[in-house]
């Protein structure tokens, strides 16, 4: 298993394989796809899960987090999700937030994610909740999360 940064084109076929298979695949991509830094975790030569990472001044947000539906259950979208929050931390901001599917809450709620209130949306039929992780700043503390 190995996670590298990937060309945003190698994250598209996946996310619209696993998320929105019914749509065109222009509906996958992002107008902000080029300020992104796109993931890619690697079994072999096989891309099995993406996501990507937005940072803006300190705050960053992962979009698109898509891993291929027969590998789900086994830990790739978990190692992902964990290395994405590790270099969003070490980039200095002070939170990470995504754009969750309501039924995914419990996924993102074990990696200290909590729920914003308010802020539940649809968007192509299905149900959204803002969920975030905020971190200590630089130099603040223990260093651990809040």
């Amino acid at each position: 298993m190995e996670i590298q940064k990937v060309h945003k084109e190698a994250v598209w076929q996946l996310r619209h394989e696993v998320m929105w298979p019914e749509r065109e695949l222009d509906y996958v991509k992002l107008d902000d796809d080029d300020h992104g830094v796109h993931y890619g975790l690697f079994e072999g030569e096989q891309l099995v899960s993406v996501v990507s990472l937005f940072i803006d001044g300190n705050e960053a947000q992962f979009r698109k987090f898509a891993t291929r539906t027969e590998q789900q259950g086994r830990g790739y979208g978990s190692r992902l999700l964990q290395h994405v929050l590790y270099e969003a931390e070490r980039a200095g901001v002070n939170r990470i937030f995504c754009n969750a599917r309501s039924q995914k809450a419990a996924f993102y709620k074990k990696f200290g994610l909590v729920e914003m209130a308010g802020t539940l949306f649809t968007k192509g039929g299905k149900e959204y909740i803002i969920m975030e992780k905020l971190f200590s700043p630089a130099g603040e503390g223990s260093g651990k999360e809040t």
